[in-house]
């Protein structure tokens, strides 16, 4: 079981990076709550890592934060919850904030989240209720990344709908979220955050 790598990022895409760790790329699948505190490629970076194996795949997922990974695990054991869904929610709303629907029981919140339906919230609130107290949800607030270069626009916006897309958005309602909280000076990671915020604020 690989449980934590320490490398050298290599490329980030959301949701995925390339590690080099001592000479071997190690391919990763993470959220946006860690993509927001990944340091610039070609910088050294510590992830904690889950890794799933299935008969036609083994997949490594990596997080910033130990509590990440654990709410990551948790939802797994969710009925009909996969690591897709997982990643989504994670990427939707930090652990906090997730706590906080489960206690308050926002499924309108969850259903805002690409591929959570109104049963599959109403799963979540029941399921998750009596593991949340386990979990530790306090989050340090997450850092901003520099602002990029005027002439990277067109990228940083291309990189973030790809990353919406990726998410489950259809690519329509992906530019249109990015756009709409562009303000010509965000990186594509600010856009992504902004974008997801603006959903989960309704």
């Amino acid at each position: 079981m690989i449980g934590r790598l320490r490398g050298e990022i290599v490329s980030k895409q959301p949701p995925q990076l390339l590690l080099d760790v001592g000479g071997v790329g190690y391919e990763l699948e993470a959220p946006m709550s860690t993509f927001y505190d990944l340091p610039a490629v070609g910088e050294t970076v510590t992830l904690i890592t889950h890794l799933a194996v299935r008969e036609d795949a083994q997949v490594l997922y990596g997080f910033m934060r130990e509590h990440d990974r654990a709410l990551f695990r948790a939802l797994l054991k969710v009925s009909g919850v996969g690591a897709r869904m997982a990643l989504a929610i994670l990427s939707g709303m930090d652990a906090a904030r997730f706590a906080q629907c489960v206690e308050q029981e926002d499924s309108t919140a969850l259903t805002r989240i690409p591929g959570v339906g109104k049963k599959t919230a109403q799963r979540l609130l029941i399921e998750m209720r009596d593991r949340i107290p386990g979990l530790d949800t306090a989050m340090p607030g997450l850092s901003r990344p520099s602002a990029a270069p005027v002439d990277d626009r067109d990228q940083a916006m291309a990189d973030a709908v790809s990353a919406l897309v990726a998410l489950g958005y259809r690519p329509p309602d992906a530019s249109r979220m990015a756009r709409a909280v562009d303000d010509g000076a965000k990186t594509s990671e600010e856009i992504i955050r902004a974008a997801l915020r603006s959903v989960s604020l309704g």
